[in-house]
């Protein structure tokens, strides 16, 4: 007995140290709160009604649920006149939602890919405002394979060659801004492999809609237009081939 609470004094010590997960874990272990979350990956605002909705759980319920993400740090809520909207708090729980989202799918089967609402989400989606799926790591192959971005120790930064080729894009990108990640790999969790995230990553999903090249479908998917498919895609498809 005595040397069993010697043991559990032991651990209780060591972890006051550890991080402090459990809180957060449980937060997003509810299902409820996991499709809420799943919905704010995009990097837009959501009001309640419309987490409610993709949650499938009532107002109240809803209501309940996002009190409980706001607490914990998840969630951040943005008032606009008598609205109120909701968002994911930063970039690490977005990153975080990825990440478990690489773990979660790891024994998917590939025939669960060809529902037609997981294919397009394979294909292409918002990830907190930039592009993901497989057009997201075609992109950043593409910058790759043109020598456009330098690898450093907060991720990369913009080559002359990239900054050309945006150029040809018709896109100047602004100069990094402080206290922001201006370019980095994010684990893709469909693909496997890394795409483009960070302040520029950003700015290119936005001038890809701006160019209507690429628009949004339903929930957080995106899907190219006959535009995109003649001007945007074979530029992509022709230098991440170069990467095999």
């Amino acid at each position: 007995m005595i040397r069993w609470l010697h043991y559990a004094d032991r651990m209780t010590r060591t972890a006051a140290h550890e991080p402090r997960i459990a809180r957060v874990a449980a937060m997003m272990a509810d299902p409820a709160r996991s499709l809420m979350l799943a919905y704010l990956l995009s990097g837009e605002l959501a009001s309640a009604g419309e987490l409610a909705s993709a949650a499938s759980v009532t107002p109240a319920t809803a209501s309940g649920h996002l009190s409980k993400l706001l607490d914990v740090g998840l969630l951040i809520c943005e008032v606009r006149g008598r609205h109120r909207y909701y968002k994911l708090a930063n970039a690490d729980v977005a990153h975080a939602l990825e990440a478990l989202a690489v773990v979660a799918e790891r024994s998917t089967h590939d025939h669960l890919w060809e529902h037609p609402a997981r294919k397009r989400l394979r294909f292409a989606r918002c990830c907190y405002g930039h592009l993901a799926g497989e057009l997201g790591v075609k992109l950043l192959t593409t910058l790759q394979a043109r020598d456009g971005l330098k690898i450093t120790s907060q991720g990369y930064e913009l080559t002359l060659q990239g900054a050309a080729w945006m150029a040809s894009l018709g896109l100047q990108p602004k100069q990094p801004m402080s206290g922001r990640r201006y370019a980095y790999p994010c684990l893709d969790w469909s693909e496997r492999r890394d795409h483009l995230a960070g302040q520029l990553a950003n700015e290119l999903l936005e001038h890809f809609i701006q160019q209507a090249w690429i628009r949004r479908a339903d929930g957080r998917a995106l899907e190219l237009t006959p535009i995109g498919v003649q001007a945007l895609l074979p530029m992509l498809n022709a230098h991440a081939a170069q990467m095999g």
